[in-house]
């Protein structure tokens, strides 16, 4: 009967290689998911034993309430599994098919990305449990970066951004150790109301996921697929969680890192992709960038302001868009809503409009779009305050 079933699968199914990988990535994304169910709540439970909470601070931080931050120890383990058993499964139950006559390059790419994401994986869960120095952070994230590169992970093309497209390599290592970094604290950093940074992640990798389905890329399927599936009960938990029954839980840096490094490596990954290039649907830097685009964005006016004022760049404040959200009267949930519309509706326009514009006009469009926001939200403060 199995052998049977094998059958129907290996000539329905994998002489439609799309639909592989659809149903590839579905148990992937399913599988992790049920995990992290089984997990998160285990977690709360020995948090609330062990009284591992996040620390309430009025100025800064949201909650008013006694609230774990290890949701994101559920996460390196989970997608990992998930990853191996869905590939050990294809290898034995489906000979010849993607990951047998998967190249060595992305053998090599994977190995990279499995040192990177442990690395910051593991000075997360430091970091939730005794606190690590900023700089002692930042070179673990320098370090994982490094690997990425190491691995054949590299800018080496803009595909036209400020007018730049091949790079030679003593430019694009260090300009993606840059990036990468930038972008793994872009997800921490917008980690500061409930569900915001899962959600914007669990967006992102979606549409990354689907990206690889469609061209065939089922290990950086699989990534996106499970990755997305580990949010999805994080997120209940999270943002439906009642912290008095003890069911709510922050993802803490353990998970904004990890769910960074990866965000980083995919990014990469279609930057480099020659198939996705070859297609000419869209320019490639816009396909990787636009769904990151509203946490990179709000970095770097940030930093602008921080310049500006002439505070210190790497110490915590509420001037992130969240907090000026919740400034400006918005509810939690609300203001949740608010930005993943809009990162929505930036990554949709971008991605279609990227076909026939110009990538350094729809960058153009896309900053006075957000200063557009930003300077509408400003206001809004400034009313309510002189009220």
């Amino acid at each position: 009967m199995f052998y049977i079933i094998r059958i129907f699968f290996f000539i329905v199914i994998a002489k439609m290689d799309i639909w592989f990988y659809i149903l590839d990535s579905s148990v992937a994304m399913l599988l992790s998911c049920i995990l992290a169910g089984v997990l998160i709540p285990r977690i709360l439970l020995i948090s609330f034993r062990k009284k591992l909470f996040d620390e309430v601070d009025s100025e800064r931080k949201i909650h008013c309430s006694a609230v774990p931050r290890l949701g994101g120890i559920a996460f390196g383990p989970v997608i990992l599994f998930s990853i191996f058993f869905i590939a050990g499964f294809n290898i034995s139950v489906f000979p010849g098919e993607s990951f047998r006559d998967m190249a060595f390059g992305e053998i090599v790419i994977l190995s990279g990305i499995l040192c990177a994401s442990l690395l910051v994986y593991l000075v997360g869960i430091a970091d939730d449990l005794v606190r690590v120095n900023f700089y002692a952070k930042f070179v673990v994230q320098i370090i994982a970066a490094c690997l990425l590169v190491a691995s054949g992970l590299w800018i080496s093309n803009l595909h036209g951004l400020f007018g730049i497209n091949e790079l030679p390599r003593y430019i694009g290592y260090p300009l993606t150790v840059v990036f990468v970094v930038f972008v793994v604290n872009s997800i921490n950093l917008i980690d500061g109301i409930d569900g915001l940074a899962s959600c914007l992640s669990m967006v992102a990798l979606f549409l990354y996921g689907i990206s690889f389905v469609v061209y065939g890329n089922i290990l950086f399927s699989l990534i996106c697929f499970t990755s997305v599936g580990v949010l999805i009960p994080f997120f209940y938990f999270n943002v439906f969680g009642d912290p008095s029954k003890k069911k709510k839980i922050f993802m803490g840096d353990t998970g904004s890192l990890t769910i960074g490094l990866i965000i980083s490596a995919v990014i990469l990954r279609i930057i480099i992709d020659s198939e996705m290039e070859e297609e000419g649907i869209g320019n490639l830097t816009v396909k990787a960038l636009s769904p990151v685009i509203v946490p990179c964005f709000d970095v770097v006016r940030v930093i602008f302001v921080r310049i500006k004022e002439k505070k210190k760049l790497f110490l915590p404040d509420n001037n992130h868009i969240h907090h000026r959200l919740l400034q400006a009267g918005l509810t939690q949930h609300a203001a949740l809503i608010t930005i993943v519309t809009v990162s929505l509706i930036l990554t949709s326009i971008n991605i279609i409009a990227s076909n026939f514009i110009n990538v350094n006009i729809l960058l153009a469009f896309d900053v006075i779009i957000y200063c557009f926001l930003s300077i509408a939200i400003s206001n809004q403060i400034f009313i309510l305050r002189k009220n």
